[in-house]
């Protein structure tokens, strides 16, 4: 079944592809997912996002929320800094959303992100996936898909199995995540509720999350527009672009986020990373590779590298 959904100011491909999330794989001209247990292709044309369910249930008003369609982009992009930077990544990327996740998925992918470029993070979601997870109906002749594995189901694996899935040492922080979330520490939903601070600090207490991460799942996951994930692109974007000629420490440039962007600093990271990984890319960076890499100083003490 597919419907149809007027669409204003958004870029299907720079939002499914901007490390944000890892199971969406474009086919030719369309994108194909899964969210929850629903597979979706979807495509886009003037004024129009089109989306094809593999059922009559699927869920559309899930998919446009998951998507972010209804948020008012012009006003959001209005609020961004008036600098040079931003104007650039703004014109490179006009239709960037940020995306609404499970959080569970989120947490759980962006464990497995470090020090791994989004080709290979997609890799190692996909085999998590088919090996753990759940068949999730499909058209016929699509190949077959998986639900994301819950944190019960993964809380159960062994060590050995996770690293079957190329997970290397991201296997023993995931399964002893999934097992704190099982056993109630932290409640992933009561997150939700926690000033930004305290919600990082619940997540920075589950094994292989650092701030990075931390801030990636309440950004991507909770909405949290405070949280402001500086990996090694942002981290050399933001002495690149904004103190050029000078060696500003990591807590410079962190204070530096928290007060220049506004407020909805964590979508002008999303677009300043964005920009610097697609239209700046090697040449400027030429050392950084992974979505998500974390820069080295500081690190906490429980972050994987």
């Amino acid at each position: 079944m597919t419907r149809s959904f007027p669409l204003t100011n958004y870029d299907l491909a720079a939002t499914l592809d901007s490390g944000q999330v890892f199971r969406w794989i474009p086919r030719g001209a369309a994108w194909e997912g899964v969210l929850g247990d629903h597979w979706f292709r979807l495509w886009q044309t003037a004024g129009q996002l089109h989306a094809e369910g593999a059922t009559g249930s699927s869920p559309w008003e899930r998919l446009l929320h998951f998507l972010g369609t209804d948020e008012d982009l012009t006003a959001i992009r209005s609020s961004f800094p008036d600098d040079p930077p931003m104007r650039d990544a703004v014109a490179a990327c006009p239709g960037l959303r940020l995306l609404r996740q499970d959080p569970w998925e989120c947490l759980a992918s962006f464990i497995l992100s470090s020090t791994k470029q989004i080709v290979q993070i997609r890799q190692c979601v996909s085999l998590l996936c088919e090996r753990f997870g759940q068949p999730v109906a499909v058209p016929p002749g699509t190949a077959p898909v998986y639900s994301f594995p819950p944190a019960c189901r993964l809380a159960e694996t062994e060590e050995r199995q996770l690293r079957e899935c190329k997970l290397g040492f991201r296997a023993r922080y995931l399964g002893a995540t999934a097992r704190r979330v099982v056993q109630g520490g932290p409640m992933l939903e009561e997150i939700a509720g926690l000033p930004t601070e305290a919600a990082r600090r619940e997540l920075m207490e589950l094994p292989g999350v650092g701030r990075k991460i931390a801030d990636c799942v309440l950004l991507f996951a909770y909405g949290r527009q405070d949280a402001f994930p500086v990996d090694v692109w942002v981290q050399r974007a933001l002495r690149q672009l904004y103190f050029p000629n000078r060696r500003p420490s990591f807590r410079t440039l962190e204070r530096f986020a928290a007060t220049h962007f506004g407020p909805f600093a964590g979508y002008a990271q999303q677009y300043l990373f964005h920009y610097v990984r697609t239209r700046l890319g090697r040449t400027a960076f030429p050392k950084a590779s992974s979505r998500r890499r974390s820069p080295r100083p500081p690190s906490p003490p429980h972050e994987p590298h």
